[in-house]
């Protein structure tokens, strides 16, 4: 073939060019009125988000709306499924298609960054729980050290109160071989015998049974319960960023608007429900007793309230703008991350693996049915991605 031909060479220099060049970015929106079906769509998407998101706390608290427990089971394995699919079809693809944009070019273009910053989402809310548990653990160490040395002082003074009474016999016990073999230094040991005095079964003192002040398994109940609170938390904070991102392309999209939204509507709902069903079962302190109707109002509003942004805004929100692009890109990978670590890790990994709900002789048949149903709620999630 002849390469010196100059027909060839300008058909090789304008490919390179066009390929080398980036596109440019849109610099207008797709609106295109139904302004009313658009404000609709704000009351109807936060009526399927409380919906999805109050349910399960209601139904939790208030036996009127109380259902049984298969239909709680039930709801939680599918919105565990609905949050995995979430942040691998909703948040981290779109967060990849934004950030690999052609019109952005340059650093953006060279490296997946959406992948990256995911990663790194990951791994930084991974050392948050870390710390976390670090700092849990030493401070329930110190306060069952701190409950331990009450103990002994109101041990030592109730045996000497008693023996003033003349109510305590002191005698000396000898181990036996064995036992001075395991621990010679114990060798005899003094043993204080009480017999109840004076007003010990009226009610004139508080007997507090010492030995479950401080026992192991509280301080577990309470790491747990510590654990599913921060999980709770971290879940609730990626989803809300991610929803204000869809009320905001929701507001200016164009021709797909219906479709979108109706396929939002349900997107809302089973992420409610998975979040709410989170909030509900989590164990909440009193002192925190509305945190969760708090928790499920902001999700329920998240998305309503962009939404109407949008449409306020309308005019100058381009959602394929070289700012928008990169601000949902590198948002929607930091919220992925987050759901990813948090739907394999509590809500897949520690359910199933750590938790003891699926103890017993019918433990495993109801892991498989917990398995299945999560599979439905994730591939349905994962469906629905075909259109949002």
């Amino acid at each position: 073939m002849d390469t010196s031909n100059p027909l060839f060479y300008l058909l090789f220099k304008r490919d390179d060019d066009e390929s080398s060049a980036p596109s440019q970015c849109p610099t207008e929106n797709d609106f295109d009125g139904k302004t009313n079906l658009r404000i609709l769509s704000i009351f109807i998407i936060l009526i399927s988000s409380a919906l999805g998101a109050f349910f399960p706390i209601l139904s939790s608290r208030y036996s009127f709306v109380r259902l049984p427990n298969w239909c709680f089971f039930i709801a939680k394995f599918f919105g565990s499924g609905v949050i995995v699919a979430t942040a691998f079809i909703h948040l981290l693809q779109p967060a990849n298609e934004a950030l690999s944009n052609d019109c952005l070019g340059g650093t953006l273009a060279e490296y997946p960054w959406a992948f990256g910053i995911c990663l790194m989402s990951l791994f930084l809310l991974f050392l948050v729980e870390i710390v976390s548990h670090y700092l849990i653990e030493g401070a329930f160490h110190e306060e069952e050290s701190t409950v331990d040395d009450d103990k002994k002082l109101l041990d030592d003074s109730d045996n000497e109160d008693l023996a003033d009474k003349g109510k305590v016999f002191v005698r000396d016990v000898k181990l036996n071989h064995n036992d001075v073999e395991n621990k010679p230094e114990q060798q005899s040991k003094r043993v204080f015998t009480a017999i109840p005095g004076e007003g010990h079964y009226d009610h004139q003192k508080n007997h507090q049974d010492l030995s479950q002040i401080g026992t192991p398994l509280q301080e577990d109940d309470k790491e747990n319960y510590s654990s599913q609170i921060l999980a709770v938390l971290f879940l609730e904070f990626g989803i809300i960023f991610h929803s204000v991102f869809i009320g905001l392309s929701l507001a200016v999209s164009g021709d797909e608007f219906e479709t979108l939204f109706i396929v939002l509507v349900f997107h809302q709902m089973f992420e409610g429900l998975g979040l709410g069903t989170r909030i509900a079962e989590t164990n909440w302190p009193k002192s925190k007793r509305f945190t969760p109707w708090l928790m499920a109002l902001a999700f329920s509003l998240t998305t309503p309230i962009a939404v109407a942004i949008g449409i306020g805004v309308r005019h100058s929100f381009i959602p394929g703008s070289r700012k928008a692009l990169i601000s949902n890109g590198v948002f929607d990978s930091i919220s992925s991350g987050i759901l990813i670590y948090t739907g394999l890790v509590e809500l897949m990994a520690h359910e199933f693996l750590f938790s003891n709900e699926f103890k017993g002789r019918e433990g495993f048949k109801k892991m498989v049915v917990a398995y299945i149903i999560m599979c439905c709620g994730t591939g349905l999630m994962a469906l629905l991605g075909k259109w949002a």
